[in-house]
């Protein structure tokens, strides 16, 4: 991303997702305008029973759209088979600009990929730890792989549960990297973590809209607020 030039740039850029995983999350997002959120993230899994009740809502969303169909493992809902996953990512990746594949997930989904970088669609390759933080090591394993399996950036999500826990993810952005992170802690100190690493250069900053949908979440616009008064300090 040649438009981060320094470490107050990378603040100033810190996006905000805010994640539509229920319809409540989507009455809301029908309501937002441009500039309070970066992105929507839809959770295509968690209205896998019923797509027919998201589908007509986006084409009138009025923000770009991260289109994920998560894996069962790593908190995706239904308990979907790769073959129902790629059958959603199709019906869905005309409303993406970015889909969203876990790294355990890529090999399988490569024609979904390969379809999406026909259509111009951007990729996140992410990583869930929801009971460890994993260590250092681990995390720049799973970041090189993350660039070797064609990522536009590489999303890290851990548990932090102690101010300990917080370094490793520090680490990993305090590095130079093959490829942009979005980083962020879940649990004790996931709010501090989400705040802290966006200041750290964390490209993509999760929240919610209607109630979380991972422990440790902002609400996305009062994200949104907060990452602007720090870039500001």
């Amino acid at each position: 991303m040649s438009w981060i030039k320094n470490s107050r740039d990378l603040r100033k850029n810190a996006l905000v997702v805010a994640a539509v995983h229920s319809p409540g999350a989507l009455r809301c997002a029908r309501k937002i305008q441009p500039g309070e959120v970066d992105f929507l993230e839809i959770r295509v899994d968690n209205f896998a029973s019923k797509p027919e009740v998201l589908l007509p809502a986006l084409s009138s969303l009025r923000v770009p759209l991260i289109v994920t169909v998560r894996h069962p493992v790593e908190g995706g809902l239904h308990g979907l088979t790769i073959r129902q996953r790629r059958d959603l990512f199709a019906r869905f990746l005309p409303f993406a600009t970015w889909i969203d594949v876990e790294l355990r997930s890529v090999e399988k989904l490569a024609g979904t990929v390969a379809e999406a970088r026909r259509a111009g669609v951007k990729l996140i390759v992410s990583s869930h730890h929801f009971h460890s933080t994993p260590s250092a090591v681990r995390l720049q394993q799973t970041i090189r792989a993350a660039h070797t399996a064609g990522a536009d950036i590489c999303k890290l999500a851990a548990l932090a549960d102690s101010a300990a826990a917080l370094e490793p993810m520090l680490g990993t952005l305090s590095r130079q990297q093959p490829v942009p992170l979005s980083v962020m802690g879940m649990g004790r100190f996931g709010k501090i973590s989400r705040l802290l690493f966006a200041q750290a250069g964390s490209i993509l900053n999760y929240g919610y809209l209607d109630r979380p949908n991972a422990s440790g979440q902002w609400e996305a616009r009062l994200l949104k607020k907060r990452l602007a008064e720090l870039a500001e300090a």
